[in-house]
């Protein structure tokens, strides 16, 4: 494994985990904490979850890029391509359908015409969810992946050292 190799390997892994710590960290701690704050009315809760999501989407989406690119330059093995693209699909899914119609739906109650209940924001909940075991997961698979192709890459540099001395 080339140097440049490493740090691309390094790259992906980074992208991959701060692109769950951030739906951790803002979709299963924020987004609900929020709520419990004094004087946050719902109509404000709901204003402020869609600047919030909205940002966090837009990073998303370069972090899935920056993955994307990261696997395909390293030619990563199937079972870390799987387990990213259903991330990316997801991501693709919150990102077209989605968070379009959670954003309609959070500027009727704000305009004071809320819809009636469905199950969008559940729906939305669930994929989040899975989004971020499969990036927990495709994490866990690149790191390995790197640490494999690093220690190959160490002992087939040692052993030619040892040759040639």
């Amino acid at each position: 494994m080339r140097p440049s190799s490493i740090t691309l390997s390094l790259l992906l892994v980074l992208a991959l985990f701060l692109w769950a710590g951030m739906i951790c960290g803002i979709s299963f701690l924020e987004a609900p904490l929020k709520f419990t704050a004094p004087n946050i009315t719902v109509v404000l809760g709901v204003g402020i979850g869609r600047i919030v999501f909205h940002a966090l989407n837009k990073v998303e989406l370069v972090l899935s890029v920056a993955a994307l690119l990261c696997a395909g330059v390293l030619g990563v093995p199937s079972r870390i391509w799987t387990t990213l693209l259903v991330a990316v699909v997801i991501l693709t899914a919150q990102t077209l359908w989605l968070l379009p119609a959670l954003d309609a739906r959070a500027l009727a109650l704000q305009a004071g015409t809320p819809n009636p209940p469905n199950s969008q924001h559940m729906t939305y909940v669930v994929l989040e969810a899975s989004k971020l075991l499969c990036l927990l997961t495709t994490g866990v698979l690149a790191f390995r992946w790197t640490v494999r192709m690093a220690r190959r890459h160490e002992s087939h540099r040692y052993g030619r050292r040892h040759q040639s001395a």
